[in-house]
C-alpha cells in the first residue's frame, strides 16, 4: 500500500509518472473532469448570484469510488492535473469530492513529464489557486448562460440542434464577414512592366520592375498608359543610376505556442487543429520508447508563452554546437517577447530531452507523431540558432525619365535556415517558407553602367478579393483579436463545422446558408456576443479574475444586467425563420418527390422532403467523366466515411471496378486498350497507368509525366 496518492487527468500519464516516483507513490487518473454542470439544464442559479449547480458526471461513479478508496488509505494526496485553468478546476472538484481542505498544500503541477520536473513538483506542493479556478468557473458559467439562453431561441425560430456560444459565434461571424467581403469585392485592373536586362560581358540576364518617374511612383492602370510608356522606354538607354549594397540579418521564428503550432501543422503537415492537439497530447503524455519506458517527449501543449527555461536553452545550445558548430550559436541565448495578452503560465512547446532527436525515435512513433514531433523539435532548435545573413543589393535604373528597380540577395550565412524556415499563408494557400527564400543574384552593377535591354514584358493584373480563412489563418485571426485562449481554438472550429455553420472546401472555410442565417440573427439581436472587441474584453476580464483583481460573480452580474434585456427583446422581435431549401433534379425512388440537398456530418447528401413519412436518402453523385473499363458504365467519384476520395463504377456491386487513384487531368486514353488513364503519385513524380488492371501496358514502364 502506497503512502502517497498522485491523481492526474489522463491515464496516458500514469505509467510515466509512476516510473519517476517509485514504490512510495500510487498514481491514478481522474480521466478528465469528475464534476460539471448538468447537460439537461442550465445548471446556474441566476437568482442566487449565479451559483453553479455541479453534479457528478454520468459514468464517473467507478472512477470516483476508486479514488475515494485510495485517498482514504493514503497519508498524502497530490492533485497533479494539467497546469492550466481547466486542470486547476479539476483539482478543485477532486478536492471537494475527496474532502481535501482547500488550504492544504495538495496541488502539484509540471510543464513537462520528465523525472526532474515531476520530482521537483512533488517537493513543492501548493494550495489550489482559486484565481485559476474562479476564472474557469466564470468562463464555464458565462458560456453556459449564453448557450442555454440563446440556443433554445434558435431551436424555436430556426430549427432544432443549433447552438450559440461566445467564441463560436464570433468565429462564425468572422467567416461570414470574409465571405461578404469576397462577394462584394470589385476587382481593379492594374499593370506591371518587367525589363529583362543584361550587363555587357556579364551573365546571366536579370530583371528590373517599372517603378515610376524619378522618385515618384506611378501606378499603371490601363493598357493605353502602358503602351505609351513602352513606346518611350523601348527606345531609351538603360543606365544604372544608384546601387546600394548592405548586409541584412533574419532571425528565427519563436518556439511554438499553441496557436502557432496549429497554424504551422496546418501549413506544413495538412493537420486540422483537432488532429494537431490530439497528437500533441500523445507526445506530452508519453510514448513507449524501448529501453526508456513511457517518455513524455514535449512540454505542455496549451500555452501562449514563448518563454524557455535557462536549462532548456543551455541544452539546445550545446546540441547546436555539437551538430552544427560554434558559428551557429548566437552570443547570447535567444529570448522572445510574449504578446501583451499572454499568461506566461508555462513555457513554450518544446522537446523535453535533447538526447531524443526525432530520427532516433522514428521506429517508436506513428507517422503523424513523428511528423509533429520533428516539427516541434526543428522549430525549437532553430529558435536558439544564429540569424541568417544575406548580402543584398538594390539598383535604381533609368530609362529616359522613367525609373526601374532591381533587387538581389544572396545567402552569406544560412544560420537557422539550415534546419527550419517558418511557413506562411499566401492568398489563402499554405506555402512552405522555403519557397520564398530563393536567391536572386544580380551581376556586379556600378553607377553609370549602361545596360542592354533584352525585352520589356507588360502584364495585366487584377486585384484579388481577400482569401477565405483556413483553419490556420482563422486561428491566427482569433489570436490577434484576443478571442479565446489556447485551449479553445480547436474545439471552436470543430463545433462550427459539426453544427453545419461552416463547410470545409479544399481546406478553406466557407459559411453555409444556415451559418449565414444564424449569424444574421446573432448580429441583429445579440450584437455584443459577436462583437470581437466585446469578446476580447471578456477574455481580459477573465484574466483579471485569474490574477485576483476581479471577483468572478461581479463579472457575471455586469454581463447579465444587459444580456437579460437583449434576450427578452430578441424573443419578442425574432420571427420564425424559413431555411432555404436546395431542390435537386433527382426523384425519390420511394415516393417520387424531388429530393433536397442536406448537410450531414460527412458533407452534403440528398434526402426526401417527405420526412418523416419517407426517410429515403442518397449520396450526391459526382461523375468522373470517364467510362468504366470493365462494363462501360459511368465512373463516379465517391468518399469514404473519413472523407477520402476514390472512384468506382455506378453499377457497384455488380461491377467491381474501383481505384484510389483519380483519372488523369486531361482524360488521356490508354494507347493499348483504350481505357482511361489514372494519375498516380510516386513521391514528387506523377505517373500514368491504365485503369484496366489486365492491360499489358501496366506491366511496362509507366509514363513519366513529371515536368
Amino acid at each position: 500500500m502506497a503512502d502517497n496518492l498522485v491523481i492526474v487527468e489522463s491515464p496516458g500519464k500514469v505509467k510515466s509518472i509512476s516510473k519517476f516516483l517509485g514504490k512510495g507513490y500510487k498514481v491514478e487518473a481522474s480521466v478528465g473532469h469528475v464534476r460539471d454542470l448538468p447537460k439537461s439544464q442550465m445548471g446556474v442559479d441566476i437568482d442566487n448570484d449565479f451559483e453553479p449547480k455541479y453534479i457528478t458526471i454520468r459514468g464517473k461513479g467507478d472512477v470516483i469510488s476508486k479514488l475515494k478508496k485510495e485517498a482514504k488509505t493514503a497519508k498524502k494526496v497530490f492533485l497533479a492535473t494539467d497546469p492550466d485553468r481547466e486542470g486547476e478546476a479539476i483539482s478543485w472538484h477532486l478536492a471537494k469530492i475527496l474532502n481535501i481542505d482547500e488550504k492544504q498544500k495538495c496541488r502539484v503541477s509540471f510543464n513537462e513529464i520528465t523525472q526532474n520536473a515531476v520530482k521537483n513538483a512533488i517537493k513543492q506542493p501548493r494550495t489550489i489557486d482559486m484565481g485559476l479556478v474562479d476564472a474557469q468557473q466564470a468562463r464555464r458559467v458565462l458560456d453556459r448562460i449564453v448557450g442555454y439562453k440563446i440556443s433554445p431561441l434558435l431551436w424555436k425560430k430556426v430549427k432544432k440542434g443549433l447552438s450559440a456560444g461566445r467564441v463560436q459565434s464570433v468565429a462564425t461571424k468572422m467567416i461570414c464577414d470574409r465571405e461578404d467581403e469576397i462577394e462584394n469585392f470589385e476587382s481593379q485592373e492594374y499593370w506591371s512592366i518587367t525589363a529583362k536586362l543584361s550587363k555587357p560581358k556579364a551573365s546571366p540576364n536579370f530583371e528590373a520592375r517599372f517603378y515610376g518617374i524619378g522618385k515618384e511612383k506611378v501606378e499603371l492602370t490601363n493598357e493605353e498608359q502602358v503602351n505609351s510608356i513602352l513606346d518611350e522606354i523601348n527606345k531609351s538607354q538603360y543606365i544604372v543610376q544608384k546601387v546600394k549594397e548592405q548586409e541584412k540579418k533574419r532571425a528565427a521564428a519563436a518556439p511554438f505556442i499553441t496557436s502557432t503550432l496549429q497554424q504551422e501543422a496546418s501549413r506544413k503537415l495538412g493537420f486540422t487543429t483537432k488532429r494537431t492537439m490530439m497528437v500533441a497530447q500523445q507526445l506530452y503524455e508519453g510514448i513507449e520508447i524501448k529501453g526508456h519506458g513511457s517518455v513524455g517527449l514535449i512540454t505542455y501543449m496549451r500555452t501562449d508563452s514563448t518563454r524557455i527555461s535557462a536549462d532548456a536553452q543551455n541544452e539546445a545550445r550545446e546540441y547546436i554546437k555539437t551538430k552544427y558548430g560554434q558559428n551557429y550559436i548566437p552570443e547570447n541565448p535567444r529570448v522572445y517577447k510574449n504578446k501583451s495578452a499572454s499568461q506566461d503560465a508555462h513555457e513554450a512547446i518544446r522537446p523535453t530531452y535533447m538526447d531524443m532527436a526525432p530520427e532516433g525515435l522514428k521506429e517508436f512513433l506513428s507517422a503523424e507523431q513523428y511528423k509533429l514531433y520533428k516539427l516541434i523539435w526543428d522549430r525549437f532548435i532553430s529558435s536558439q540558432m544564429s540569424s541568417a545573413i544575406y548580402d543584398t543589393v538594390s539598383a535604381d535604373i533609368t530609362a529616359g525619365k522613367y525609373m526601374f528597380k532591381a533587387n538581389g540577395s544572396k545567402v552569406k550565412f544560412p544560420g537557422f535556415m539550415v534546419l527550419y524556415i517558418e511557413g506562411n499563408d499566401v492568398e489563402g494557400k499554405e506555402e512552405d517558407g522555403e519557397q520564398n527564400e530563393k536567391e536572386n543574384n544580380l551581376p556586379q552593377l556600378n553607377e553609370g553602367d549602361i545596360l542592354e535591354l533584352k525585352k520589356n514584358t507588360p502584364k495585366q493584373h487584377f486585384t484579388q478579393p481577400p482569401a477565405r480563412y483556413t483553419e490556420a489563418t482563422l486561428v491566427r485571426a482569433l489570436e490577434e483579436k484576443g478571442i479565446g485562449r489556447p485551449s479553445t481554438y480547436a474545439p471552436t472550429i470543430t463545433t462550427i463545422l459539426s453544427r453545419g455553420y461552416v463547410l470545409k472546401e479544399k481546406k478553406l472555410l466557407v459559411p453555409t446558408e444556415l451559418g449565414k442565417i444564424v449569424n444574421d440573427i446573432m448580429k441583429n439581436h445579440f450584437e455584443n456576443i459577436v462583437d470581437t472587441e466585446f469578446t476580447a474584453q471578456m477574455e481580459s476580464e477573465l484574466d483579471d479574475v485569474e490574477d485576483g483583481n476581479k471577483e468572478w460573480k461581479a463579472v457575471m452580474r455586469d454581463f447579465y444586467s444587459s444580456f437579460a434585456g437583449v434576450l427578452k427583446e430578441a424573443e419578442e422581435s425574432i420571427g420564425d425563420v424559413e431555411l432555404p431549401v436546395e431542390v435537386s433534379d433527382v426523384q425519390c425512388d420511394k415516393c417520387g418527390r424531388y429530393m433536397v440537398v442536406k448537410h450531414g456530418r460527412f458533407g452534403k447528401f440528398l434526402a426526401c422532403p417527405g420526412f418523416p413519412e419517407c426517410r429515403n436518402t442518397k449520396p450526391i453523385v459526382e461523375e468522373a467523366g470517364v467510362e468504366c473499363p470493365l462494363c462501360k458504365g459511368k465512373v463516379l467519384i465517391k468518399k469514404t466515411k473519413k472523407g477520402k476520395k476514390y472512384i468506382g463504377c455506378e453499377r457497384n456491386p455488380e461491377c467491381s471496378f474501383m481505384s484510389w487513384d483519380m483519372p488523369s487531368p486531361n482524360k488521356e486514353m490508354c494507347p493499348v486498350c483504350g481505357a482511361f488513364m489514372l494519375q498516380k503519385s510516386s513521391g514528387k513524380k506523377k505517373v500514368l497507368k491504365c485503369s484496366n488492371n489486365k492491360c499489358t501496358s501496366n506491366t511496362e514502364a509507366s509514363t513519366d509525366t513529371t515536368k
